[in-house]
This record gives C-alpha cells, sequence and structure tokens, in this order.
C-alpha cells in the first residue's frame, strides 16, 4: 500500500522543496538535516502499512483475523474432539476412560447393547486415526474386550484463516435473512462441525428444504453429526419452529453422496526427488475447496494442482475417471479422491 514511500523517495520529496541556491549535497547541513526526518517517516509508513493489514480481511492473519471476523459476527472454529464408537464384551462405566497409542478416549453415552460413544481427551484429527484394541485406565470387572471402531464424528483442527476468511467474505457479500438460502448456509457453516453446506429449496414440497452437509475434513457426513444438525434446525422435520428454521418450513438435513475421484497420470520429477511427493494432498485441498461450491471437478485444475508439487517437474497421459474431461457433480455429491496412480517416467 506505502511500497512506494521508501526513505530514498521520501528524502528526494524533501529535498526538492529546498530551494537550488542552498547545498543539498549528502552531507551537507540540509541533507543531514532531512535524513533522519526521512528515515522516521520511511518507518512510520512500513509500520502503517503494517497495521492496515491486520485489520484488513484480505490481508489479516491469525489473532487478527479472528478479531476482524468477530466484527462481523463470525467466529473461528475450534479443534474439535474425535467421537468415536466403542465395543465392549460388557457393560462399562459411563465416564470410565480408555487408552491407545498415548490417546485417552472416555466413555459418554451408551448407544445399545455393548456399543457406546468414545471421545478423544485430545482434540484434533489425530482422534480419528486409531482403531482396533483399547485398554482401561482404571481396572473394570468383567471386561475383557475393549475395541475402538467407527468414527462418528471425526476431530478436526482449528479452522484455517483461508477457511474463516471465506466464511466472513460470505456472511458479507451474501447477507443471511429470512431463512433465504444464504441463511441456513450461515447456519450450516456456523455449526461445529460442519464444513461445507448445499441448500435444495421445495425438494419435496412447498415448504420444504433439505440441507446437505459434509463433516468438517470434507467427507460425507456420519449419522451422529446429521442428527444433531436436524435437531439444530428442525427437529423431526416438523417445522415447529424448535430450531433455527422458520415456524412452517420442514428442513431435512442429510449427508453428501461421495464422488469418487480416480486420477491416473505419468510424471516427471524435479531434480533431488525420489517418488512424487505432496500429490494427495494438494488434491485434496482442491477438492475440498470445491465441495458444494461448483459443480465440477475441473480437469485442467486438477492438471495445474499436480504440477504446482514442488516434486512434480511435468505430467503426461492426465485422466480423471478415465477421462481427459471435467467431472460433472451432481445434486449433493462430495469429490472424494479414491485413487491416485501416478508412474514416474523419464
Amino acid at each position: 500500500m506505502y511500497e512506494h514511500l521508501t526513505y530514498d523517495f521520501i528524502l528526494n520529496r524533501m529535498l526538492s522543496r529546498v530551494t537550488v541556491a542552498l547545498d543539498k549535497r549528502e552531507g551537507s547541513i540540509i541533507y543531514d538535516a532531512l535524513a533522519p526526518a526521512a528515515a522516521e517517516l520511511a518507518q512510520a509508513f512500513i509500520e502503517l502499512d503494517l497495521t492496515e493489514r491486520r485489520v484488513s480481511l484480505e490481508y489479516a492473519t491469525g489473532d487478527d483475523l479472528t478479531r476482524k471476523s468477530y466484527e462481523f459476527g463470525v467466529f473461528r472454529k475450534k479443534a474439535t474432539y474425535a467421537v468415536r464408537k466403542g465395543t465392549f464384551n460388557n457393560t462399562v462405566p459411563i465416564d470410565s476412560r480408555f487408552n491407545a497409542n498415548g490417546l485417552n478416549y472416555k466413555v459418554v453415552a451408551l448407544v445399545s447393547n455393548f456399543d457406546y460413544r468414545l471421545e478423544c481427551e485430545q482434540s484434533g484429527e489425530i482422534g480419528n486415526v486409531h482403531t482396533g484394541a483399547i485398554i482401561p485406565i482404571d481396572y473394570i470387572t468383567g471386561l475383557t474386550t475393549a475395541v475402538l471402531s467407527d468414527v462418528l464424528i471425526p476431530g478436526s483442527e482449528e479452522e484455517t484463516d483461508d477457511q474463516l476468511r471465506e466464511r466472513t467474505r460470505l456472511k458479507i457479500v451474501e447477507p443471511s435473512q429470512d431463512g433465504n438460502k444464504a441463511q441456513y448456509i450461515d447456519w450450516a457453516l456456523s455449526y461445529e462441525g460442519v464444513g461445507s453446506a448445499k441448500v435444495f429449496p421445495l425438494w419435496n414440497g412447498g415448504n420444504t428444504v433439505r440441507v446437505a452437509i459434509t463433516d468438517r475434513l470434507f467427507q460425507p457426513a456420519g449419522s451422529a453429526l446429521v442428527n444433531e444438525f436436524q435437531n439444530y434446525l428442525d427437529p423431526n422435520s416438523q417445522g415447529l419452529g424448535n430450531g433455527k428454521a422458520p415456524i412452517g418450513v420442514k428442513v431435512t438435513v442429510s449427508s453428501g453422496t461421495e464422488k469418487q475421484i480416480n486420477i491416473k497420470a505419468n510424471v516427471v520429477l524435479k531434480a533431488g526427488y525420489l517418488s512424487p511427493e505432496g500429490i494427495s494432498e494438494a488434491v485434496n485441498d482442491y477438492l475440498s475447496s470445491i465441495t458444494y461450491v461448483t459443480s465440477s471437478v475441473s480437469y485442467m485444475r486438477i492438471a495445474v494442482t499436480l504440477l504446482d508439487c514442488p516434486s512434480i517437474a511435468d505430467i503426461s497421459d492426465l485422466t480423471i475417471n478415465n477421462a481427459n474431461t471435467d467431472i460433472a457433480l451432481m445434486d449433493d455429491e462430495i469429490p472424494i479422491l479414491n485413487n491416485l496412480n501416478l508412474t514416474v517416467v523419464n
């Protein structure tokens, strides 16, 4: 913003205001008198530029962005705790704790028979990883089998700056009000466990709305999250106004449908690399960014995503789902990377 206001620029402009009758060369009285002031002004403009960036939605990061978004009523989503299914050979007490791979899981509710809901005590995606045997921290009489299985609600990391910035931008340019589509999107994106959402008005007749959601990892939402968000908007889809949705509007929350994406290509590696690196992460980031935003997976964007990876010098014979065209996304389909087949060539 103030990049041109450098020390030299300011000093020369100040010197240009001095009459030519006076000596303005370096080392002169005029020069030595103006130089410190020019330096201080240049430093002030640097600090002013940093200050403006800190309070700008476009450039702010971290806590500065959190505060800026707060001004528009948008709050950064915190890291969440994974909710998992645990199966035991016997009943276990609520609040009993189990350990696996250095992580602790606490029993929070009975699901059915000997199946329980467990919550990881450490936030983030790490709670989604372990599957298999878990060990009770305290002795439980009659317990011989304890297994951690399904991820009911995945744990997620704190919302990134880019995600928070985009939600704030949407709040500004597409204001939500009076139960319009933007308001359903706002309710969904503000909900702690939801990553993206798509709204289908009049999907089952008048005064009906369907909201398809993903979890924070942009995967199809599990039944637990779907049920939670259903109760948040419109319990039992009755339209009684017992949730966020207006009276008379029957809302149905559903998970999205997985659209498998299979990528195949020949790649040339850059010097110093023995194998492709960072490809799946980059592709997953792209697919997450377009979920419920665009109606297709772009063939060219996939190509650019591969080429932008530091390990890739060139690509050829790229196909997506055995085709070299865009892949259409219908209705509530969520693009999910299923297979990445890269052949290294010279």
